[in-house]
């Protein structure tokens, strides 16, 4: 397959990028909010950090799924990440593979991708004519 090809379905394949990292981080949130997968972390105090971390990954996870907002959801999510990173898991160790933290700093680049890249044409944002 020629480069040229490849480079002609980059804008498809971002679009495959955002919905599958919304899709695994949306089951972060339901997980957390709904019990759904079970989990031994789910239903946290309300108002809690726990709590709004998981409200901000079911509702930003849905709509970044659907392309909706992308760019300042995505946004709001990378900073998420980020603050997740440096609060839960770098106080355990340095290494991100010993503290569990190398899915918080793929996500965080993943949104912060995607603020600046777009959703790619597969979205509500680019059908609505928001994402040019």
């Amino acid at each position: 397959m020629k480069y040229k090809t490849l480079n002609a379905l980059a804008p498809q394949m971002r679009s495959v990028l955002r919905m599958v990292s919304a899709a695994v981080f949306f089951a972060h949130g339901s997980q957390k909010i709904i019990g759904f997968p079970a989990s031994d972390r789910a239903f946290p105090e309300i108002f809690s950090r726990f709590w709004f971390a998981g409200v901000l990954e079911l509702i930003g996870g849905a709509l970044l799924f659907v392309g909706l907002f992308s760019r300042p959801v995505a946004f709001v999510l990378s900073g998420l990440m980020a603050f997740a990173y440096w609060m839960a898991h770098a106080p355990r160790h340095w290494v991100p593979a010993l503290n569990g933290g190398d899915a918080a700093i793929l996500f965080c680049f993943i949104f912060l991708y995607l603020v600046f890249a777009g959703p790619g044409p597969w979205s509500l944002d680019a059908r609505a004519g928001r994402d040019r």
